[in-house]
């Protein structure tokens, strides 16, 4: 769970983005499970966008992994009358950006890499301060005596997951 000082500082800081570029027209900060972290998204829909945005986050790992490219780092869509940027942040964050059709996108790029770091660190040390504290919070499960299944191997593993 994040705190409210952290989920403060996450929106602080989509506030400083759209400080720093003026052409932007919202900014979402959502885990990568389509639930909204934060958002500053004024006439747009955050839930919705951040579902949708997990949605395209969804499609955009699986082509990276697909051709070879490495992990998810970024997805820019153009429309008629701007733009949706989404950048990694972090572990298990995105950073969306909603922009006007006259933004600079190599600036929008620039900014939206740095946010999406600065909000990757902040979110990433909130959900590592927090797992401790669920962990000894968790009463230790008692051992039960049961039959176990026979493991999988690498190779079944993998062709019952390629499907």
């Amino acid at each position: 769970m994040v705190s409210e000082e952290d989920l403060q500082a996450v929106l602080d800081e989509l506030h400083r983005l759209r400080n720093r570029v003026p052409q932007l027209t919202g900014a979402l900060a959502a885990g990568v499970d389509g639930l909204v972290v934060a958002h500053d998204t004024p006439g747009v829909d955050p839930e919705g966008l951040s579902a949708l945005t997990a949605a395209a986050l969804g499609v955009a790992v699986r082509i990276t992994d697909a051709t070879g490219n490495g992990g998810f780092r970024e997805l820019l869509v153009r429309g008629e009358h701007g733009y949706i940027a989404t950048y990694a942040a972090g572990r298990t964050a995105v950073l969306t950006l909603l922009a006007e059709g006259r933004v600079n996108v190599g600036r929008l790029h620039l900014e939206g890499r740095r946010s999406g770091a600065r909000i990757g660190e902040l979110l990433d040390a909130a959900e590592a301060a927090a797992r401790p504290a669920r962990q000894t919070a968790r009463p230790a499960p008692a051992r039960t005596r049961t039959t176990r299944a026979p493991r999988t191997t690498a190779a079944e593993a993998r062709t019952a997951t390629d499907s």
